[in-house]
């Protein structure tokens, strides 16, 4: 599973960059030089996909119609 954390973006010469927190580079053992995908997910999306499951915390579990399915034999 993708490690998720918090960290700030910040000026790096010309650039912007983040750091990894040090727990994490420990746990997944990274080297410098090391090629590494991060995904950008900024707080206001991460709030409304955080909602977007809430909703579902509270609706009653699926029970499926078994007359529905087709005979397959």
């Amino acid at each position: 599973m993708p490690e998720l954390f918090k960290t700030k973006v910040r000026k790096v010469g010309s650039s912007l960059g983040v750091l990894i927190p040090s727990e994490i580079i420990e746990k997944e053992n990274i080297k410098e030089g090391e090629e590494v995908e991060i995904g950008l997910l900024k707080e206001g999306r991460l709030k409304l996909i955080k909602k977007a499951f809430g909703i579902a915390k509270n609706s009653k579990s699926f029970e499926r119609d078994k007359n529905d399915r087709l005979e397959r034999y």
